[in-house]
């Protein structure tokens, strides 16, 4: 099937507009990056329909090895991609929604610097995702792994010029080696322990194993997986990063975001099922973790007025239901979500995008207001993406959204209850943030010219004065998404699964799904209430209840306390004991030391040269006279 057609495409795209981009048009440019991820995607079509992943086939793994890239004693590690169904529903999304972000960018980037190296990284991101989706082994995924974050870094500080988007790219990279670290621990547990990196080798060998009733060496590796897909995944504790990479171009967030980057952590997860499942322990920490990371992203979400941070933090909030579905063993449910909200979180951006386009460069949502006569096709298909995430019935977002709590009920009622409170608080920051922009009067200022750049906080800028709607090569991929967005629930995710993971058992009371739909309409009508009908309810709210505002409007200060208690001492401890200590007295001194005792013999040894025929004569004389007592000395010992 010549599995490595599908990442090699993106990374001929990557060389010839990374070595080459520089000279070429940038029609060429599009159609060497666009068509590089387009032709991925229709692999990948003919490669799943080869074999017969569209007509109930594909149920057991098919594996293709290229050469053996390590060999040492029993441990054997080849370069090997494979496909099974979840590979199958990875590949579709990354390729899918990857292909479509592209073509938004060709719009949405068309006065930008730096064009051929956007799209450079752009496609190197999409070869690494799709090494990680099909490596067939540990080392392979990881490999991928690293690769989005290396990608990932590029991406986030594309305006390098400007330290907010250093410092963001910088952030995203270094919290990502924290969950790394844990990742490659696990990594050598596995090694160590079953002999192998293989997937099909070491879950073949954690079948035949009893399930922990305590922790053991399946707690250790699960938990260690954990600390890698809560930084990858943006989980707490490593979720910090994530809305601070809204600094890169709007694109860039959708396919980190969306598509791409932050599943990974749930894709790994579901990949390395089968060792979760004998860590009861550890599947409720992911649980918990998922539980936790989704109500606490969702207040944040409630008090922010930068309309991609909002949907940032949409985003770690949806990534937490995922981990929640996995936690309590509904892994197909939670695969399921994943692809749906590819679908709403890619159209979200991109239409964020589209505002952003429309209003130059402006983000503030206090700033907009009444866009919808300006940029209808924007606002109808954001409109679809919010009812999407909100859980609107019959959508894609309810669809797989319900399956995750009616699992997280069977598990825990509790579980099940702060997940529709949380589901009702996403459904009113999104329309909170659908109303602030679309309805009422437009706030903004005309833009006065056409520059095109970066406002003052670096935002895209495409200044066309009035507001205005975006191009149809942006437009388009938004229509297309929306209407995923709508019908992408239809999708039988869990069924086409079950062969990997076990269909839930029994039917769920369907009370469970017309709670979790009340709570999502709720969220709606109040931000109707608060937002269209009583527009000065909000602000008398926020000043009755100043303290609690303020602790959510500024997101807990969990980045000053990291700053206080991590950044603030490794950067004065690597200045006073590092630097002041260690580099200037020891390095220094040592180096120093020897340069002083060099020039002091070089001074003694100097007075020996002074030019003197004399001079020399004695000192040849002094020295003859001590070679023959040095001889007689010795002769006379003997």
């Amino acid at each position: 099937m010549q599995l490595w057609l599908i990442p090699i495409l993106p990374l001929l795209g990557f060389l010839l507009n990374g070595l080459f981009g520089k000279r070429l048009s940038r029609p060429a440019i599009n159609a060497i990056a666009v068509g590089s991820v387009v032709l991925s995607f229709l692999w990948v079509l003919k490669t799943l329909s080869g074999l017969g992943a569209f007509s109930g086939g594909l149920e057991e793994t098919y594996k293709e090895h290229y050469y053996t890239w390590i060999q040492s004693g029993t441990l054997n590690i080849g370069v090997d991609f494979a496909i099974d169904r979840l590979t199958a529903v990875m590949l579709m999304v990354v390729t899918g929604v990857g292909a479509l972000i592209h073509i938004y960018a060709v719009g949405y980037m068309a006065h930008e610097g730096g064009y051929y190296r956007f799209f450079a990284y752009l496609n190197l991101f999409m070869f690494f995702m799709l090494i990680l989706v099909l490596g067939a082994n540990f080392l392979l995924l990881f490999v991928g792994w690293e690769g989005v974050g290396l990608c990932s870094y590029l991406l986030i500080g594309f305006y390098f010029l400007e330290k907010f988007a250093t410092d963001a790219g910088n952030k995203a990279f270094i919290v990502n080696r924290i969950g790394d670290f844990g990742f490659a621990l696990a990594i050598f547990l596995v090694g160590i322990h079953f002999g192998s990196l293989d997937f099909g080798t070491v879950f073949g060998q954690v079948k035949n194993m009893p399930v922990e009733a305590s922790a053991g060496i399946f707690t250790a590796i699960s938990l260690l997986l954990l600390v890698g897909a809560t930084g990858k995944s943006a989980q707490i504790p490593l979720y910090v990063w994530l809305p601070d990479a809204m600094a890169g171009p709007t694109p860039v967030s959708a396919l980190i975001h969306a598509a791409t980057m932050v599943t990974a952590g749930v894709y790994m997860i579901a990949r390395t099922s089968q060792i979760y499942l004998h860590s009861p322990w550890a599947l409720d920490i992911v649980a918990i973790v998922g539980l936790t990371t989704a109500f606490v992203a969702a207040t944040i979400g409630l008090a922010q007025n930068d309309i991609k941070k909002v949907f940032a933090y949409s985003t770690v909030s949806q990534l937490g239901y995922m981990f929640v579905g996995l936690g309590v063993g509904a892994f197909s449910a939670g695969i399921f979500h994943l692809m749906t909200h590819a679908f709403f979180k890619a159209l979200l951006f991109l239409g964020a995008g589209s505002v952003i386009h429309a209003c130059s460069g402006e983000q503030d949502m206090r700033h907009m207001g009444g866009l919808r006569k300006y940029i209808p096709i924007t606002m109808f298909t954001l409109l679809c993406g919010s009812l999407a995430i909100a859980g609107f019935p019959f959508l894609s977002g309810a669809a797989s959204k319900d399956l995750i709590l009616e699992a997280a009920y069977e598990h825990a009622p509790w579980m099940y209850w702060v997940g529709v409170f949380t589901a009702g608080m996403t459904a009113f920051y999104v329309f909170r943030a659908f109303f602030l922009t679309f309805f009422g009067e437009y706030k903004g200022k005309p833009a006065a010219g056409h520059g095109h750049g970066h406002d003052d906080h670096g935002h895209d800028d495409h200044g066309h004065g009035a507001p205005h709607e975006s191009p149809a090569v942006m437009w388009i991929p938004l229509v297309i998404l929306a209407a995923l967005s709508l019908g992408g629930g239809f999708i039988n995710i869990p069924h086409f699964l079950e062969p990997l993971f076990p269909a839930q058992e029994g039917e769920s009371a369907r009370w469970l799904e017309y709670v979790a739909t009340a709570a999502g309409l709720a969220g709606i009508g109040l931000a109707y209430l608060f937002y269209v009908v009583s527009p000065g309810l909000p602000e008398s709210l926020a000043n009755s209840f100043k303290g609690l505002y303020n602790l959510i409007y500024n997101k807990y200060f969990v980045d000053e306390f990291y700053d206080a208690t991590v950044v603030e001492p490794v950067v004065d401890g690597s200045r006073q004991l590092l630097w002041r200590v260690t580099d200037m007295r020891i390095i220094d001194g040592l180096a120093n030391g020897v340069g002083t005792t060099a020039r002091g013999v070089g001074g003694i040894l100097r007075r020996a040269q002074s030019g003197y025929i004399r001079s020399y004569a004695a000192w040849v004389l002094a020295g003859t006279i001590l070679a023959i007592a040095y001889i007689g000395f010795m002769g006379a010992a003997r």
